[in-house]
């Protein structure tokens, strides 16, 4: 059996591993891990090496002549390459979906230092933390020095040991592939949720297809139209290397055929004179290029496009240049070292490098087949450059770009349709609310009016014990603190807070809804014991009734239309449009603090940011809410986003408020929300209700041990 069948079985093997046992290959996760951490450890040496052998062994004549010429192809095929990477979110759908809360909307938008990113004051730095383009402008001035160095044949014999050593160490780490990728299989397999393989295949079926369209007609068709060279000639010379390169998932297996292949047809084609030197070229040309990123490996960007859409986090069209340009020098490396690295630099979600490595086992096979394209394109066309056999003739030229453009559209356009309709993956945030439910104790309840309200003025510790229940009143529709769900049940982080209360108090709870305007005259009238329900306390509030403590702070932000998210990134950015129409809870505090930062703005305060939401046309052009409620209401309303301007955060506290004059009752409650900050309690429901993260156990996934032969529970 052969080494690539062996892969492929094993990988057949761990897809059955993974949808027979389910979510219980989880203990695999480790070898899974530990495979692709052995595949990065040779990298970075493998990348320093490499450059330094291939650029010092030349001869500064060649190093001139290739650098100009073979140079600019190469320069060409990669700026093709990376157009059609940032092309691939053309067939991506609109999928509109929001998100909880996260402290990455209070970050800074990414910025780049391009001299510390590029420029290696501390090269062994770079090596040790992975700066993947900082290590390659190294390795490339050292082996441009290496070219005219004297003696450096005898470096060049050391190198060539190096390199040796670390293939070998390569070996012998490929030699575990089978069984890494049964890791990796079984892993993906049998973890991956399905909504998350409905949106997978939007990218695995993009890519193959645009890696199809590269290679069968684009880098090929460029061949035909600028030399001799026919488009069928170069695809029938080529044929078995190219599907030996596919099934094997091996480009350099293949370098020698492609290379004969190069030599014959330049020697078919080109006049004799010229033949000669020109056939030749290929021996150089070709493994030099080996070394360099090709189009297989740049069409990998597209990844990085595609996890930012499968995480929601934007990714605007002015960042695709500075995205083209660390990802083309990131490249030099291994995929599965630039990967990673580009994730971070966006602040797109590390999680979603396993997505990198589940569709890698299928996207591998067409990158290598597009690779091996790459190498006979520059091969053929490089040498031809060289040996001035490149002819621009109109005809060809445009013949060739109108069908590339035509080919192009068809493609992307056909995606697109097909993932809008047939395989468009949804979003239902209605359902995410819905799903959140209670983590904690429930308390008994007094139901409706039943209970005793509290004399006026009367201690609120002494009412509670002589009742048996704490009156506690909240104001609804305030997500995520107190609201009412799908299933019509009181929900949030305060309701549970108020269930708590009255665990440890020992009594009965009432729940009482009180509007915000009401509860200061509620509290000292003794309707309420303690008012919830996600209270900002302002400056004007604490003069009519006491508060607690606060127990969590929520950050100023603005609810916006999803195409005007760029609008409000900025303070500046917002008062250079002007008169900007902004809605705000009616507050004080608010009002100045938004007239202290846009002076022409109108503001317009509001009762509550639903009815807003539910009109049929939007009356603002931003609303302003804490980040933590518009989280919530993007999950409803999924068309609108949530952006927090900067510089500079507006923080408020949160907390409880309670009756005036009563400093036993409110020395309790300081005390009991200390507690519950202190044994994980408090921030166990933060977690829960505003950042979404599930404390119960998750619907355990589908597998053929578990839902077919119900063998396990």
């Amino acid at each position: 059996m052969s080494f690539s069948t062996r892969i492929l079985v094993w990988l057949a093997a761990g897809v059955g591993t993974g949808l027979l046992l389910g979510d219980l290959v989880g203990p695999l996760q480790v070898v899974a891990s530990g495979f692709v951490k052995l595949l990065q450890m040779t990298v970075l040496p493998y990348v320093v090496i490499s450059i330094l052998t291939s650029l010092g062994s030349l001869s500064p004549t060649e190093a001139k002549r290739l650098g100009v010429r073979a140079g600019l192809v190469l320069l060409a095929l990669w700026t093709l390459a990376v157009t059609f990477a940032l092309l691939v979110p053309v067939a991506f759908p609109t999928v509109r979906q929001g998100a909880f809360f996260s402290t990455a909307l209070l970050q800074p938008p990414a910025g780049f230092d391009f001299v510390d990113l590029y420029i290696p004051s501390n090269p062994f730095n770079s090596l040790a933390n992975n700066i993947v383009p900082a290590v390659v402008l190294f390795s490339i001035v050292l082996g441009v020095a290496l070219i005219t160095a004297p003696r450096k044949q005898v470096l060049l014999d050391v190198l060539g040991v190096a390199s040796d050593m670390v293939g070998r160490a390569t070996r012998l780490v490929v030699r575990l592939t089978p069984y890494g990728m049964f890791a990796v299989a079984a892993v993906a397999a049998g973890t991956l949720q399905i909504e998350q393989l409905a949106r997978i295949q939007v990218y695995l079926i993009a890519y193959v297809s645009v890696a199809l369209v590269l290679a069968l007609w684009v880098l090929p068709g460029l061949v035909a139209a600028l030399t001799p060279v026919t488009y069928g000639e170069l695809l029938r010379s080529t044929r078995d290397a190219l599907l030996t390169a596919f099934v094997a998932a091996d480009l350099f297996i293949v370098l020698p055929a492609l290379t004969d292949a190069c030599k014959l047809l330049l020697a078919r084609h080109i006049p004799a004179r010229e033949g000669e030197h020109a056939s030749a070229l290929p021996d150089v040309i070709v493994p030099a290029s080996f070394n360099f990123p090709h189009t297989g490996k740049l069409l990998s960007l597209s990844f990085v496009l595609f996890a930012g859409w499968f995480a929601n986090v934007d990714i605007p069209l002015t960042s695709y240049p500075m995205l083209a340009a660390t990802g083309l020098l990131t490249f030099f490396g291994s995929l599965t070292a630039a990967v990673p690295f580009l994730l971070d630099a966006f602040r797109i979600p590390a999680d979603t490098f396993q997505l990198f490595l589940a569709t890698g086992v299928i996207n591998q096979r067409f990158g290598s087949l597009l690779a091996a394209v790459h190498t006979v394109v520059v091969g053929v066309l490089g040498s031809a450059a060289i040996a001035g056999a490149v002819r621009f003739e109109m005809k060809r030229v445009v013949r060739y770009l109108v069908i590339t453009g035509c080919l192009v559209v068809a493609v992307l356009g056909g995606l697109r349709l097909l993932f809008e309709t047939a395989l468009r993956p949804s979003f239902d945030g209605a359902a995410v609310v819905t799903a959140l439910r209670p983590v904690l104790g429930r308390a008994p309840l007094v139901e409706g009016s039943a209970g005793e309200e509290r004399p006026a003025g009367a201690p609120v510790l002494e009412h509670v014990r002589a009742t048996g229940a704490v009156r506690v009143c909240y104001v609804p529709d305030r997500p995520p603190y107190a609201f009412t769900n799908g299933r019509r049940e009181l929900a949030g982080l305060d309701v549970e807070m108020a269930h708590q209360l009255a665990i440890d108090l020992q009594v009965r709870l009432q729940l009482v809804p009180m509007a915000t305007t009401d509860f200061a005259t509620a509290l000292d009238a003794g309707t309420c014991d303690i008012v919830m329900g996600g209270l900002i306390a302002t400056p004007l509030r604490a003069t009519a009734s006491a508060f607690s403590r606060p127990y969590m702070e929520e950050t100023l932000a603005f609810v916006v239309p999803d195409h005007r998210r760029r609008d409000f990134e900025t303070w500046d950015t917002i008062r250079a449009q002007g008169d900007t129409r902004i809605g705000f809870p009616d507050l004080p505090y608010f009002r100045r603090q938004l007239e202290l930062r846009l002076p022409d703005a109108t503001l317009v305060p509001v009762d509550g940011a639903g009815a807003a939401f539910a009109s049929a046309q939007w009356p603002f052009d931003a609303l302003a809410l804490s980040a933590e409620r518009g989280s919530y209401i993007t999950l409803l309303y999924p068309e609108y986003s949530v952006v927090v301007p900067s510089p500079g955060l507006v923080k408020v506290p949160v907390a409880y408020a309670l009756p005036e004059h009563d400093d036993p009752w409110r020395a309790f409650v300081d005390t009991w929300l200390e507690l519950h900050q202190r044994d994980g309690a408090l921030q166990a429901l933060v977690d829960h209700w505003v950042f979404g993260r599930s404390l119960t156990p998750a619907p355990r996934r589908w597998s053929i041990l578990r839902n077919v032969l119900k063998w396990v529970e």
